[in-house]
Formats: structure tokens, sequence, C-alpha cells
């Protein structure tokens, strides 16, 4: 179904913008599948339309189960040193990947790969067994040292968020 009124970002964010004048409420379409409102952690079934209260400060944000969206720290420009971790959050309902990718933000080391900076993590959601791994990816050639602290949380749930300590060899936390 296309619609002009809403679209994905990615495979798993649906962005669903108010556009109407002083509007309370917004209709849009989720796709089949199970979905997580971004802002109240509601699991809803898709394949349908539904009605969603708006404001000012609520854009129409859903993520789809399976979903593994970080989130880092505000920033001014891209190679500004923050104390805060990277925080994901997990979309439970189906499995899922995301591939984490971080340079320098200043060489082009990343063209031929002579960037030692540069990072690749990958997590895995395997829904069944409830767990999140995090691993080295492939295409990094060398950990560049030091410890990538994570924040993770899981949509839906009440459960605080569980900092991780990531060394560039693989970690696996169970939901």
């Amino acid at each position: 179904m296309k619609l002009g009124s809403e679209y994905l970002w990615g495979r798993d964010l649906l962005v669903a913008p108010v556009v109407e004048r002083a509007a309370n409420s917004r209709r849009l379409y989720l796709p089949a599948g199970t979905w997580y409102d971004w802002w109240t952690g509601e699991k809803i079934e898709g394949k349908r339309w539904i009605e969603r209260p708006v404001d000012l400060a609520t854009l129409p944000l859903y993520a789809r189960a399976g979903a593994i969206i970080p989130l880092d720290p505000v920033r001014q420009y891209t190679s500004q040193p923050v104390a805060a971790p990277t925080a994901l959050r997990v979309s439970p309902g189906a499995n899922g990947t995301f591939t984490l990718y971080d340079d320098d933000g200043q060489s082009l080391g990343y063209r031929d790969g002579s960037d030692t900076k540069t990072i690749w993590i990958r997590f895995r959601w395997d829904d069944a067994a409830r767990r999140l791994t995090i691993e080295p990816d492939t295409r990094m050639k060398k950990w560049p040292g030091g410890v990538r602290v994570l924040s993770v949380e899981f949509a839906g749930s009440d459960a605080q968020r569980r900092r991780v300590e990531f060394r560039g060899e693989q970690v696996q936390m169970k939901l």
C-alpha cells in the first residue's frame, strides 16, 4: 500500500507526521506485523488503520518488532566526545539484527580501511531465546581498544535500562 502521508525510515521505523493545523489525533496505517508505539511502548498488531492522539510534542512513531534502534547522545559535531552511553532500544516479538558503524568523524580512512578507529558492532536479537548478542562485525579488522558503553532497553517493558560494556568481544544478555 502506498501512502503519501507516512513513511518508513529504514526498514523498522514508521513515521506519520502531523500535517493538519490544531490536530489532536492522527489516523495512520500500520503495515502487517507487530509494532511498538515509540513513546508509550504499547504493542500493536498491524495490517490495519489506527487512530492515535497527538499534540505538538508527539510525532506518531512506531518501531517494528525485531527492530534494534541505536540512539547516540546529542552532539554538536560528529567527532565531539560524549560521556553518556549509546542507548539501544530493542523491540521484541521477532528476530532482528542491526550493525552499528562508527568512525572518527574526521579522516577519510574508512575508504581504504586505514582508519584504525572505525568500529563495526553487530547486534542480534533472538526472540525465542530472549537473548541479545553483541559482537564485532566481520568488517572490523581490529578493535581499537577501550570500552563502548551501551544502555539497553526493551520496548513495551517496564524494566530498567541495562548497562553493557563492549570491549570488542562477544557479549550476550537475556531479557
